[in-house]
């Protein structure tokens, strides 16, 4: 999976989805950055979220298990290699639906954190979308619910104190193409989410949490 990601590096950086948007802008300002902050962006992709805590102030350490993200440090989610309370705040964005143990990687996070964890994700909407979403990138595990979203952030010492819902509309064809999906997949992954495409665009819906530390 590495070697599949190190490959997309350049398209996650170019990508509009992960560049910029009002998730992305709501990312930062629960993250609270400011000059003298210490940020971690775990599976930080094209380093979206570290871009813009940096140009808040914040000094930020990036984690990815693809060398090709270029990160400070390689590593997975599930076994960060830092001391205890390392950071003030530590931001995931648009990354968990590909961890083996998300609940796991929750937990790598409070850890980490002196006081804050930021997590955006793809939110669950159905198994015709599992389906589609393991057709167009095998990498997917699983998108979750609010519910287990906040199961994993009580199991890990996270009180959520503010979690927010929203649904953006992207374009279908370029969301099958940075996965590489074949025209006979697409045909399928189409076939499967029609109700969610409109005109073009397939409708993702997406939890944004912060949780502090007890």
């Amino acid at each position: 999976m590495t070697d599949v990601w190190s490959s997309r590096a350049q398209t996650m950086r170019e990508s509009p989805t992960h560049r910029e948007g009002p998730d992305l802008d709501l990312v930062v300002e629960l993250c609270e950055p400011a000059p003298g902050v210490d940020a971690i962006d775990i599976a930080t992709g094209g380093q979206h979220v570290a871009r813009r805590l940096r140009d808040e102030g914040a000094r930020v350490v990036t984690v990815d298990p693809a060398p090709g993200m270029e990160p400070d440090v390689i590593s997975r989610a599930e076994s960060l290699p830092f001391a205890d309370g390392s950071f003030d705040v530590a931001a995931c964005r648009i990354a968990a639906h590909h961890f083996d143990d998300v609940a796991g990687a929750v937990a790598e996070m409070a850890r980490v954190s002196r006081d804050r964890v930021v997590v955006q994700d793809n939110l669950f909407q159905g198994e015709a979308m599992e389906e589609a979403e393991k057709l167009r990138d095998p990498s997917h595990v699983c998108r979750y619910s609010e519910q287990e979203w906040r199961s994993f952030f009580e199991r890990a010492g996270l009180e959520v104190d503010r979690l927010e819902i929203m649904s953006r509309r992207m374009p279908v064809d370029p969301w099958l193409g940075r996965a590489d999906a074949s025209a006979e997949v697409s045909a399928r992954v189409k076939e499967l989410i029609a109700d969610m495409i409109d005109d073009g665009l397939v409708r993702h819906d997406a939890i944004i949490l912060r949780g502090r530390k007890r």
